[in-house]
């Protein structure tokens, strides 16, 4: 080996480096430090690690709204027994409507302020006592998402952040199966509470559904990633391969026109010239004369004008209460033959009357001996011979002394003197 190479520097291990730098030269075999450690577990805060306690005092101020004091008139104590064992004070304000969060002198956990101010955040945002408390633990973290400034269109805004929700509730019932995450919509933030991991795929899923990406497709990527977690084969591997991958497809929508408006109305030919200005209400004024009228002639007409207004309406309500009055038309053939048209309704009464007459006829025959003794027949209903000179108009006329009563061919009543022989 020659003179270079031996001065050539070297890793720790005894490689050389290039540059001429040797890299690493101040690391240092650590023995607390080996594979079965677990970097990510979070070890709880005892006071015994810090028992001189803070040097400076830390507030934090929240504003909430006016429907939520008197929950919070409710719950206060609850919140202030809970933090006063973290060793943070707490104060609500009901006539600024604020609450506050302050350090103090039995305060031990620096990060309990930080903790406090999240707890009064979630108040804020409606979500319950019991829920916002967890906070205070260290395995919990909350994220309030912001998502008014996405999307312009309210009414847009309004479908998305309802599509977020579900019908229901059970898109959001399945984000929270999914992530381990306490979801909740409220306005214009969604406040969620739970693992870092969790919280991160809750703001990714909150955000696309606002700019128009349905949560179903985040909803099925997270329920074969959590299949695939349970295989410890592939949890060294690249998921990609088993994951769905959804093209965004871009519809567009045929713009249909009104097909009332005329062909040279379509298509609207290009003019240098400015469109006319329109009639001021003065101009109006002086073409239609009014602007010469007297200002009792103005009242007289603004007044004629009320009255005929006044006038239509009335007679519309008028014809409306007299709608319900009129008969519908009936439909199917009519009994009577006053619903049927022209000759046939003639034609069906005619041969109403040629029955009518044909049992006259066979009735009287049968019982003419009867009608003589009684006086009476079917005949003499149905075809009375009516005395026009009597004075009792529609009275039958009975024979008289020395007259007798026959029944024509027809079936007719006819009265005839007695024969003296």
């Amino acid at each position: 080996m020659n003179t270079e190479e031996a001065n050539r520097p070297t890793e720790g291990d005894g490689a050389p480096v290039e540059g001429g730098k040797k890299k690493g030269k101040h690391r240092r075999d650590k023995p607390w430090d080996h594979d079965g450690i677990d970097h990510w577990k979070t070890d709880p805060f005892k006071p015994d690690d810090n028992p001189s306690g803070l040097l400076e005092e830390s507030s934090f101020a929240t504003l909430f709204p006016k429907y939520r004091e008197k929950y919070l008139r409710e719950v206060w104590p609850a919140v202030t027994k809970a933090l006063k064992d973290a060793g943070i004070g707490c104060e609500l304000n009901l006539v600024e409507g604020s609450m506050t969060v302050r350090t103090t002198r039995k305060t031990w956990d620096p990060y309990a302020i930080i903790k406090a101010r999240d707890l009064i955040k979630l108040l804020a945002r409606s979500v319950p006592a019991p829920q916002a408390l967890k906070i205070l633990q260290d395995d919990m973290q909350c994220d309030l998402i912001k998502i008014s400034g996405i999307i312009r269109n309210k009414e847009k805004f309004v479908k998305r952040r309802q599509r977020l929700i579900g019908p229901n509730g059970s898109t959001l019932k399945a984000l929270e199966l999914l992530t381990g995450c306490y979801v909740l919509v409220q306005g214009n933030t969604v406040a969620a509470m739970g693992p870092y991991k969790g919280l991160k795929q809750i703001r990714k899923v909150v955000e696309d559904c606002i700019k128009n990406v349905h949560p179903i497709y985040h909803i099925k990527t997270l329920m074969i990633k959590r299949e695939l977690a349970k295989d410890p084969a592939l949890a060294e591997e690249n998921w990609e391969r088993f994951l769905p991958k959804f093209k965004k497809k871009n519809v567009k929508r045929k713009k249909t026109e009104p097909s009332d408006k005329a062909p040279e109305e379509k298509k609207k030919v290009y003019t240098p010239f400015p469109p006319p200005m329109p009639p001021s209400k003065l101009d109006r004024a002086l073409e239609s004369g009014e602007y010469f009228l007297s200002e009792e002639q103005k009242r007289e007409r603004a007044r004629a004008a009320k009255d005929a207004a006044q006038g239509a309406r009335t007679a519309e309500r008028q014809r409306q209460r007299q709608a319900a009055f009129i008969a519908p038309k009936e439909e199917g053939p009519s009994t009577t033959g006053r619903g049927q048209q022209g000759g046939q309704a003639a034609e069906d009464v005619r041969a109403l009357a040629e029955s009518l007459k044909k049992k006259t006829k066979v009735a009287t025959s049968v019982h003419t001996h009867a009608e003589r003794g009684k006086g009476a027949s079917v005949s003499t209903f149905l075809a009375p011979e009516v005395d026009m000179e009597d004075g009792d108009r529609g009275r039958r006329k009975r024979p008289g002394a020395g007259e007798r009563a026959v029944t024509g061919q027809d079936g007719e009543l006819i009265v005839r003197k007695k024969s003296r022989n």
